[in-house]
């Protein structure tokens, strides 16, 4: 009675924790969603670094999140949820009116490029600054209070970001007030350009060719009417066109549902779901890799890739809005890049070398975060800032199930697989060496412990599966870059103008 009495807690437990996740998460979407859609429509001609600070940033939360734990670390561990479930709570309700879209500028102002450079600068130093931190606190028994002085000097570099807009604001304002105190143009230096201008108007206007002065009335009626047919034959030609227009153009306002007609979006999507999902793989297994080549502290690795995922964000939303400003080429050329980058990781992650690890988390971590500050760009680009929220939240589907069939049918079952055959063959050794009862007491210990699989070959198969993922979306996004070519010559090239 007592068992099915923990049962039922443990299965009540079980729900209100699935419950508790569910809202957890959707909230967090909530505000991802309306930050980057508010940022995005405020900056419309950086999209590229607008998205990938932001992206990058929700990619190192966790790892401030945790700086602030220590700082404030209860043995008990319902401290942590508590702070977690009222510190964004707080930040959202503080924020709610300030992040909103407000119209934003049309064109670069001068100060943009200065401006992101600084807050680039700035994140640079925060990753730095946050990877020192983390190996110096997993190395060394640090005490309490160097825990605060590290977490003091967080919050100062979290915060000197907001040194732009209070300078931007003060500046704006003395340019006001000077624009204010400048004399009006005198009216003569004016009205003698437009007196002059009127004048050239006025002769070309009385101007007449001979052939027109020699027409005669009937003439000129006959030609008139002729004139008014061709135009009525050509609106009724344009209204066929019109009529026969299924939806937007590339580049302009789609809705969700003119959206997932088109090819453009589906090679966004599945090539987001091979690259970021392959990249997923590779974090949800990062534990068993690492233990599987042999080393003890796997919580290294995770930090590291979390870096170099912030990094990768970071990185891809400067380097895409390089190749779309100052070459007007498409933005997903820098999406193929990085699934080349992660074909590399997953090609070193499978063949196990000393140091593969590194290496491969460092690549595989730029990679997949690189993907976060592109794709969510080029979708506004091409579909336009309308209902982006709706189709960017589409496209992020490709990331849980990407997740879902990678790492929980692909890379478990192999992993599997190859433990099994290692557990078979230490049985089969140990069936020649020991008598039937050590046998006996060996199955029976190993049936109450979870299958581990050793050496490199535990994710060989997964590596180069994924590595053949990663090959597959840097062809899809190749063909999208060519189906793009000359809509992103038309946006940002040096005869076209920016549609938003």
């Amino acid at each position: 009675m007592r068992v099915s009495t923990l049962t039922v807690k443990q299965c009540l437990a079980l729900h209100w924790m699935c419950i508790l996740i569910f809202v957890g998460t959707n909230g967090e979407c909530y505000f991802n969603t309306a930050a980057l859609v508010s940022c995005v429509q405020n900056f419309p001609k950086s999209r590229g670094p607008v998205v990938g600070i932001l992206k990058g940033f929700a990619g190192l939360g966790g790892a401030i999140m945790t700086q602030v734990y220590a700082l404030i670390y209860d043995p008990d561990h319902a401290g942590i949820i508590f702070m977690v479930a009222v510190g964004p709570t707080m930040v959202v309700i503080a924020l709610m009116f300030i992040v909103r879209p407000v119209g934003g500028h049309r064109q670069p102002r001068p100060s943009d490029a200065s401006s992101f450079t600084f807050i680039y600068s700035v994140c640079l130093v925060l990753a730095a600054y946050l990877m020192g931190v983390m190996l110096v606190e997993d190395l060394v028994d640090v005490s309490h209070s160097v825990i605060e002085i590290f977490t003091a000097i967080l919050f100062i570099l979290l915060i000197l970001p907001i040194i732009i807009p209070v300078t931007l604001t003060f500046w704006d304002q003395r340019s006001s007030v000077e624009e204010r105190l400048l004399p009006e143009a005198p009216l003569a230096t004016i009205s003698s350009k437009d007196l002059s201008t009127e004048i050239i108007f006025s002769e070309l206007e009385d101007e007449k060719s001979s052939e027109e002065e020699s027409l005669s009335v009937n003439d000129r009626k006959k030609r008139i009417a002729q004139l008014q047919a061709k135009i009525n034959r050509a609106a009724a030609e344009g209204a066929v066109r019109v009529k026969r227009r299924k939806g937007p153009h590339r580049g302009e306002d789609f809705t969700l549902t003119q959206a997932l007609i088109k090819a453009d979006f589906w090679l966004i999507f599945i090539s987001l779901l091979l690259g970021s999902g392959s990249g997923l793989t590779v974090i949800d297994n990062l534990g068993q890799m690492s233990a599987s080549l042999g080393y003890d502290n796997p919580h290294i690795f995770v930090s590291m890739i979390s870096i170099w995922n912030f990094l990768g964000r970071i990185g891809g939303g400067f380097f895409s809005e390089i190749v779309v400003r100052d070459y007007a080429y498409p933005r997903p050329v820098s999406m193929a890049v990085a699934q080349v980058i992660m074909a590399i990781g997953h090609f070193f992650f499978a063949m196990g070398w000393p140091g593969a690890m590194h290496i491969g988390t460092l690549l595989i971590g730029l990679g997949y975060g690189a993907h976060w500050a592109i794709v969510p760009a080029a979708a506004s680009e091409l579909f336009g800032l309308k209902k982006f929220g709706a189709l960017y939240n589409f496209l992020t589907l490709a990331n849980p199930a990407g997740s879902l069939v990678f790492s929980g049918l692909i890379a478990s079952s192999i992993y599997d697989h190859e433990a099994e055959k290692q557990a078979q063959m230490h049985s089969n050794l140990a069936h020649t060496s020991r008598g039937m009862l050590q046998r006996i007491t060996d199955v029976i210990m190993a049936a109450d412990e979870p299958l581990k699989c050793d050496g490199s070959i535990c994710f060989f198969l997964t590596s180069m599966i994924m590595s053949g993922f990663c090959i597959v979306a840097v062809v899809l996004s190749l063909i999208l870059v060519h189906r793009t070519k000359v809509v992103y010559a038309s946006l940002y090239g040096k005869t076209g103008s920016f549609r938003t």
